[in-house]
């Protein structure tokens, strides 16, 4: 069951992952052939640069979750790297307790701001708002199991993955990680 559920949760990751490099890519598409449309031929779309702002919003909101599964989030360490492995556990934990409750109170208001704001309709693409402001609870709901999966993970980790990260100069250079 455990190998079930680890090749699961890769195969939801890969989708999370690959939904966001999609947008990503889709992103810098559009806004190099509109700039290139602007610059060079004069022409520019509403619509369009509407949907490119749509499509930014979705990429920072939906690559919350993927910053907190990956590690790739801001995180000052200079006293937790100095914690024992078998506190840093649970100082992780309370971390990330915190963190859920950020994302939790962000979900709550999102699906408030997308009932009142998501009635209107968009200037350039002229559908409800609600489809534009809809990623700020979707990515809120995602972020919020992501946090409960590292929760679960920093749980039943070795104590051993809470060792210190020794940094080697002469390797790499200003000290970057093992």
């Amino acid at each position: 069951m455990n190998e079930n559920l680890k090749k699961t949760g890769k195969i939801l990751y890969n989708a999370y992952f690959a939904i966001g490099a999609i947008a990503m890519a889709l992103l810098a598409a559009l806004v190099a052939f509109t700039v290139i449309a602007r610059y060079f031929f004069s022409q520019s779309w509403k619509q369009l640069a509407e949907f490119i702002t749509t499509l930014f919003a979705f990429t920072t909101f939906w690559g919350m979750g993927i910053c907190l599964l990956r590690n790739d989030h801001v995180i000052i360490d200079i006293v937790y790297d100095r914690i024992k492995p078998s506190v840093k556990r649970w100082v992780a934990v309370f971390d990330y307790v915190i963190v859920f409750a950020v994302v939790a109170i962000f979900t709550y208001f999102s699906f408030k701001y997308v009932a009142v704001a998501g009635k209107q309709i968009s200037q350039g693409m002229g559908i409800p708002m609600k489809y534009m402001y809809g990623i700020m609870p979707v990515s809120g709901i995602l972020c919020g199991i992501c946090t409960i999966i590292k929760i679960i993970g920093f749980i039943t980790a070795d104590e051993s993955a809470f060792a210190p990260i020794y940094y080697d100069k002469d390797r790499d250079g200003e000290g970057g990680n093992n």
